[in-house]
């Protein structure tokens, strides 16, 4: 199978799994939050100088996986992303080496984050993108709702706690999210700051 009709195969298997089978209660963690990520991904490995096609059909589809143990688990869903990538991916010709690679930038998005090559970096820079963008506190606010729900947070106050202490430790790791999202991220830091 070529390399762009087995990526849109996988693409597709996946987006639907998580469509039918998210549950309601996420109201970050949804498929719209897996797109959102593989195209941050795609644009900043562009920015990046990523060319090799392989390096990015791996992380294309790690992106696409790497919330996909939402399905099963809400604590260590990254290790359960990764058994559902195990047993999918050999499925669609991915061999022991490419879904080892998937694996791996998959758990390199686990809090706190630990990007171990230059394709770690970008994964994880996708991932929390949105803290250094103008859409933050909308989408900020959807995890809020999402953990509330979870029984992990309880009010705005302890969120807004949350949040400080998380932006001030977070660091992005590619010169392009650096440039691009780092200023922006330290004005929603001093907003909140401002409100506790």
């Amino acid at each position: 199978m070529p390399a762009q009709e087995k990526y849109k195969t996988i693409q597709s298997h996946i987006l639907s799994k998580l469509r039918n089978g998210l549950s309601k209660d996420l109201t970050y963690h949804t498929v719209q939050h897996t797109i959102d990520i593989l195209r941050n991904a795609e644009r900043i490995a562009r920015n990046e100088n990523i060319h090799n096609k392989e390096d990015l059909f791996l992380l294309k589809v790690a992106c696409l996986y790497h919330d996909s143990g939402f399905l099963v688990t809400y604590k260590g869903h990254e290790e359960e992303s990764c058994n559902l990538a195990k047993k999918d991916l050999p499925l669609f010709d991915c061999n022991k080496k490419q879904v080892g690679i998937i694996c791996g930038l998959i758990t390199a998005t686990k809090i706190p984050q630990s990007p171990a090559d230059d394709m770690g970096k970008i994964i994880c820079d996708a991932d929390l993108d949105y803290l250094g963008t103008p859409d933050f506190f909308t989408i900020s606010n959807t995890l809020f709702l999402e953990l509330k729900k979870k029984g992990v947070v309880h009010s705005k106050k302890e969120w807004d706690a949350i949040q400080v202490n998380f932006l001030k430790e977070h660091r992005y790791f590619t010169r392009t999210s650096k440039k691009l999202r780092e200023e922006q991220k330290l004005i929603h830091l001093k907003m909140i700051e401002s409100m506790i």
